[in-house]
């Protein structure tokens, strides 16, 4: 077997050329001592001698197996699922994903494909490969400049008779439509004449609506569908559902009977995540929450009765003014109520009863405004009377945080969708007020006065730049914010989960020590309660009565006699008021006589008081 190995150096990089010569062989076997030579010589010991003539040399290679890449294409038509689930359906998703993670081959390929994955962590844990250098200037150019906000435009409601604004709605698709619904609250007080109609707005044209909505009754809230931009669902202020297709025209395109419909008016519609994109639920003040499916409007598919006894009896229902739906968590739904308390339901539970789940109490009057935080949905935002605060689902009797008592009446609410730390709010006195709890806490970032008439609604857009409010005279007003309030800065996440965090947990110790304290106070209370009714078993009661109302009585006659005396005394010193008058008369004479009178009737008195 022949070896070859070739050098695929230059010659000038092996170092030093060698020349070789030819010449005689000698034999050098034994090399006899000489004396003499000795003597020419010291005798070193020890002695470190260089034999190589050469420095040392050595030469390495080593090549790395060579990574081969292919590039391929991959046409997903479904987004990578199977024909028969729907992706955006959060149930069949989660259904799908459990019945492949019990397949064997699911399990043997994570097992092979996690010692890869584990290696590209270990590397990029030493080395941040994805590191990013320059994002800090850019954050620090926002946070720079001071939050504001500046009117658009200005939709004013075209009819005579003035209504207001109770509901708006975005349209999904481009966020470029408004949906306003128009309706008087005042029972009974609607003035003779008042329109029904509603009216789809085009922001780029404010002077006259896009399209007209005809319901038979005025409309309390406006929903557009989120997977079909050209449908709308509205609850009626007579208590029945409508629905518009807008390809159809104006008229109602469904309605629900007004014998299986609410009672009172629709606070509440919301859509839900479906397969069919058709269904719905809505609220109302006569107790009741209703599920529909817009294809078969005749009557509802399901009732829920907010009775917080779970005895399910409609007279002792709460009213609902406020909906609340989370499609991350689809089998939840939160109610707020007229009498001020939040109502927290499990729309998949086996008995009506079960059905809600726990209430939070907290507002003197109608929670007017309720909202998940869409960044951490166990803290969700309430407001109601004079305040706007903020629960989490772990702390059930009190909130965690709120802002102080206004002057003026809350009356709507929201949360930012794009930064987890602000939130807006309206007022009665027409203001706006934008919460940035991460920046402030006790104020807000900003305050607007927007109109001299009350607000009722507000509707922020999905990319957080717009925001609609809606006025006691139908007006309703687009601003927009500046991108400090509508950019997520730095560490804004952590920071807003930190203080929720924070807050709950401050808040479990609190009720700890208010649930401690109060146990204290009934055992003592019962301690006293026993007492008594083993030392006296008759006549402690009269005995108590009579006792009580001696110590009244003394009371009485103590602040008697201390009037007395003052009276007494008040006459005393009202008689000696002459004498004193005519002491200081003469006082005042003496001393302003002449110095030698003075001296001699002084000296006539001593003379006569001698003998």
């Amino acid at each position: 077997m022949e070896i070859v190995y070739v050098y695929l150096k230059k010659r000038s990089e092996f170092g030093k050329q060698c020349n070789f010569s030819d010449r005689q062989a000698e034999l050098n076997i034994d090399i006899p001592p000489n004396p003499e030579l000795a003597e020419q010589f010291v005798e070193r010991n020890p002695v470190d001698t260089g034999v190589q003539c050469s420095t040392s040399m050595s030469e390495h290679e080593a090549n790395t197996d060579r990574f081969e890449m292919e590039t391929r294409g991959i046409n997903h038509v479904e987004g990578g699922w199977p024909k028969d689930v729907n992706p955006q359906e959060l149930e069949q998703t989660i259904r799908f994903r459990k019945k492949v993670e019990k397949d064997e081959n699911y399990i043997n390929a994570i097992v092979q494909l996690g010692t890869i994955m584990e290696h590209c962590i270990k590397q990029n844990n030493s080395i941040d490969i994805y590191q990013e250098y320059f994002d800090d200037e850019d954050t620090a150019e926002v946070m720079e400049e001071a939050p504001s906000a500046k009117t658009i435009n200005v939709f004013r409601d075209p009819q005579e008779i003035k209504r207001p604004a109770t509901h708006l709605s975005w349209h999904p698709d481009g966020s470029r439509k408004l949906a306003v619904a128009y309706s008087c609250l005042n029972f009974q007080r609607a003035p003779q004449g008042m329109s029904n109609e509603s009216y789809i707005w085009d922001l780029d044209n404010p002077n006259r609506p896009e399209m007209t909505l005809k319901p038979a009754s005025p409309l309390v809230t406006l929903e557009y569908n989120p997977k079909d931009s050209h449908v709308l669902l509205g609850g009626c202020y007579n208590g029945q559902i409508a629905c518009w297709d807008t390809r159809k025209g104006s008229l109602v395109a469904e309605l629900s009977t007004i014998e299986f419909s609410h009672r009172d008016p629709v606070y509440g519609s919301i859509w839900l995540q479906s397969k069919t994109g058709t269904e719905c639920f809505s609220a109302s003040t006569d107790g009741q929450v209703m599920w529909w499916d817009i294809r078969k409007l005749s009557e509802p598919t399901e009732v829920v009765i907010l009775d917080i006894t779970r005895k399910e009896m409609l007279e002792n229902a709460l009213g609902a003014i406020s909906l609340e739906f989370e499609s991350a968590l689809p089998t939840k739904f939160m109610v707020g109520t007229e009498q001020g308390i939040v109502i927290s339901c499990n729309r998949k539970a086996k008995t009506a009863g079960e059905k809600i789940v726990c209430t939070f109490s907290g507002h003197h009057g109608p929670i007017y405004a309720l909202q998940r935080n869409p960044f951490y949905p166990k803290n969700f935002l309430t407001v109601g009377d004079w305040t706007a605060r903020i629960w989490s689902e772990d702390s059930r009797e009190s909130s965690i945080m709120w802002t102080k008592y206004h002057m003026a009446y809350l009356t709507d609410g929201t949360w930012s969708p794009v930064r987890p730390a602000v939130f807006f709010t309206t007022k009665m006195d027409g203001t706006l007020d934008i919460w940035d709890f991460v920046f402030k806490h006790c104020d807000p970032a900003l305050s607007l006065k927007v109109s001299d008439e009350p607000l009722y609604c507000l509707r922020v857009q999905d990319n957080g730049t717009f925001i609609a409010c809606g006025s006691q005279l139908g007006t309703t007003t687009l601003l927009e914010v500046s991108p400090g309030l509508s950019t997520m800065q730095k560490n804004e996440r952590n920071l807003a989960s930190s203080i929720f965090e924070r807050e709950t947990r401050r808040e479990k110790i609190l009720e700890a020590r208010h649930r401690e304290m109060r146990l204290k106070e009934k055992g003592r209370a019962e301690g006293r309660d026993e007492e008594p009714r083993d030392a006296e078993p008759a006549g402690s009661l009269d005995e108590l009565v009579s006792k009580a109302e001696e110590e009244f009585f003394n009371v009485i006659f103590s602040e008697l006699r201390k009037k007395e005396a003052e009276a007494l005394k008040n006459q005393q010193s009202a008689a000696l008021a002459p004498v004193e008058e005519e002491e200081q008369e003469l006082q005042s004479e003496g001393e302003g006589a002449p110095e030698g009178e003075g001296d001699t009737h002084l000296g006539d008195t001593n003379e006569a008081e001698e003998p």
